[in-house]
């Protein structure tokens, strides 16, 4: 059986964070470089998909008794597709009611 590394878990919950706050470089006027928004929504879609994957996947495995899935990892795994799947949903609300209100706005 292997355990959980309570350290390695944080060491990546702080590598999220810190890509989450990685501020965007300034843009010069007329430059369009950088990733286009469609892709980098796809890929977070991409990203949420696999790890619900991997969670079924690994859970699946321990249903039917697979000996090196552990049930700590197991429920590790479920969380985290949770959490992603629920800041996804999150993400889409917002989109959707920027959406809203810029259809709302009169010319």
């Amino acid at each position: 059986m292997s355990t959980v590394d309570i350290n390695q878990l944080l060491n990546q919950m702080r590598q999220m964070a810190a890509q989450a706050d990685r501020k965007p470089s300034t843009v010069l006027e007329g430059d369009t470089q950088g990733p286009a928004f469609d892709n980098i929504l796809k890929d977070s879609i991409d990203a949420v998909n696999d790890v619900q994957k991997g969670a079924s996947s690994m859970a699946r495995k321990f249903e039917l008794g697979d000996p090196s899935v552990d049930l700590t990892e197991v429920m590790v795994e479920l969380q985290k597709a949770s959490v992603s799947f629920e800041a996804m949903k999150q993400v889409r609300n917002k989109l959707l009611n920027a959406y809203k209100d810029v259809m709302s706005m009169q010319v």
